[in-house]
């Protein structure tokens, strides 16, 4: 298995699951229905097309920067009836997305990306992406390739950060595990479809970060002049 890894950056993103129409909220990370409608559009698929193959993917997510959660008072008004709506996004958030699968289909995936047949966008129409987004094809499973991948943000040396946040499709084997109502059965505007999938989440320490450079105080030296 390969593994297909996407960096997801913008001044704006919002990852919503379960939204009503007044109040429109955004999950922490990128939600598996989102990145699976961004791909189906970037291969031209129409919204009554079938995605299982899509969904067949092992999908995860690194969190390397959480971004600020703002909220957008919205008003609207008919000539019937006016309303107001809450619509929250992540500003200035970066994830790393895999996608772990055959190569093949995801070397297809990937030119897609690159070439999309409709335009790419980060959960919401509104909210384009920054930058590249294709990272490319890793030749290891999938939390071995988001586990070795640089961080999105290492340019910041003193915000880098000795372990990262993952969310990941868990496995058949894997008890300890959160159900979410993100696996896209349908897209079809007149009946949207989605169903359950589970996660599981990990925190644990990237071989990609040089730790020494987070920091170079000693809390203890002040304490060791002290004792001499």
């Amino acid at each position: 298995m390969s593994t297909l890894l996407l960096r997801l950056k913008g001044p704006m993103q919002s990852w919503g699951v379960s939204s009503k129409f007044d109040t429109r909220t955004t999950e922490r990370a990128p939600s598996k229905s989102a990145i699976i409608g961004m791909i189906a559009g970037a291969l031209g698929r129409r919204r009554n097309e079938s995605v299982d193959d899509l969904c067949a993917l092992r999908f995860g997510v690194r969190i390397d920067d959480e971004g600020k959660l703002m909220r957008d008072y919205h008003t609207a008004k008919s000539a019937k009836s006016a309303y107001v709506t809450h619509r929250y996004y992540l500003a200035d958030a970066a994830f790393l997305v895999g996608l772990e699968g055959e190569d093949d289909f995801l070397k297809q995936i990937q030119e897609a990306l690159l070439h999309p047949y409709f335009p790419l966008f980060l959960g919401r129409r509104s909210c384009p992406p920054e930058g590249k987004v294709v990272v490319g094809i890793r030749d290891s499973a999938l939390l071995d390739a988001l586990q070795n991948e640089p961080w999105l943000n290492e340019g910041i040396k003193r915000q880098q950060k000795p372990s990262f946040q993952y969310i990941l499709d868990a496995l058949s084997d894997e008890r300890e595990s959160t159900i979410l109502r993100d696996k896209p059965i349908s897209f079809n505007q007149e009946k949207r479809q989605f169903g359950y999938r589970r996660v599981v989440e990990i925190s644990k320490r990237t071989s990609s970060l040089d730790i020494s450079t987070i920091t170079k105080h000693d809390p203890f030296a002040q304490l060791d002049e002290t004792e001499e």
